[in-house]
Order: C-alpha cells, then structure tokens, then sequence
C-alpha cells in the first residue's frame, strides 16, 4: 500500500527548516552617541562579524532626515546562528508571540536590555540599551531566487508557512509560543 503524500514531504531532507541569518539592529535616531554605544555593544555580541551603521535614503522634513544621515547600526550574523539565538531568547525568557512571526516563515523580536543576554555583562558606557533581533529562516534550494542567471521563484508548496516557522521555534529553540 501506498504511503500518503504528507509524509513522504516530512521525510525530505531537502524541506528541513533552516536559520539563513540573524540580523541585529539597533536604531540610534540622530543621536550620534548612542550610534557609537549601539556599534559597540553589536560588536560585542557578534565577534567575528563588523557592525555597520545604516544610512537613510529618503528625505524626511517631518523628522528632519535626509539622505545620507546615520540613523542605526546593524551586524548580519551567518554562522553559529543556534547558540546565538539561544543565548538572545533566553533574555526573552523563551517565549515568543504568533505576532513575532510573518507570513513567509521569518519572525523578529525585541531584546530591551542587553545585560539580560547570557555572556554580556553591564558596561558603564553603554548604559542600559536594547536592540532588536530578525530571524531569516530558509529550506534548501531558495538561492533560486537570488541567483543572477535563470532567476526564478520559489515553489509555493518549498516556501515556509507562518504555521512551520512556529513549530521550527517550538521543536528547534524549545521556545514557547503564545
């Protein structure tokens, strides 16, 4: 007898979940010292890769912006991606909200204070800051879409659901999902 075809999907090496990158991004405003406290405190948390600070692109009279001004910084982190997330859900007491999760399978949440991330102790200089932390997540077979020759989308059955995203979280992360 036949198996159905739900679990031949399940047993497909090729459809296991995995974590492509973690941003971190810490978002300075105008303020030119809190820029300098963010890109120390990225540098600190990722050691091998080099913060950059993010620039604006539009003009804004409203917010007095405009193009070219630095307003954040952020690190894109590749490897070891698992220990860090640990260590950044762990300052979120492993919980997360099915509103920290988008409907392509990626999810992004906030650490207030970073002296609550494992490994980071209080450094008078920074003070206490927060920063906010995106997860990209991915199957293989998605470069698909970014190569340069024979682009093409991903099939819609190979995308991650919003449904898959949380359980990678619940089984992968042991985080708790409300």
């Amino acid at each position: 007898m036949a198996e159905p075809a739900i679990s031949k999907l399940q047993n497909n090496p090729l459809r296991e979940i995995k974590i492509a990158k973690i941003t971190l991004n810490v978002g300075a405003g105008k303020d030119e010292e809190m820029l300098k406290k963010g890109l120390k405190l990225l540098q600190k948390l990722s050691n091998e890769v080099k913060p950059i600070a993010t620039v604006t692109k539009k003009r804004i009279p409203g917010w007095n912006l405009r193009p070219g001004l630095k307003i954040g910084c952020k690190a894109t982190i590749r490897k070891n991606t698992v220990e860090l997330l640990k260590r950044l859900l762990a300052a979120k007491k492993n919980t997360l909200s099915e509103d920290n999760f988008d409907n392509q399978g990626n999810f992004s949440f906030g650490v207030p204070e970073y002296i609550d991330i494992q490994g980071l102790d209080y450094d008078p200089e920074l003070k206490i800051m927060g920063l906010e932390v995106a997860v990209t997540l991915q199957r293989a077979g998605f470069r698909i879409k970014e190569r340069r020759i024979k682009c093409s989308k991903v099939g819609k059955n190979h995308l991650i659901t919003k449904g898959e995203a949380i359980n990678f979280a619940r089984n992968k992360l042991q985080a708790e999902v409300r």
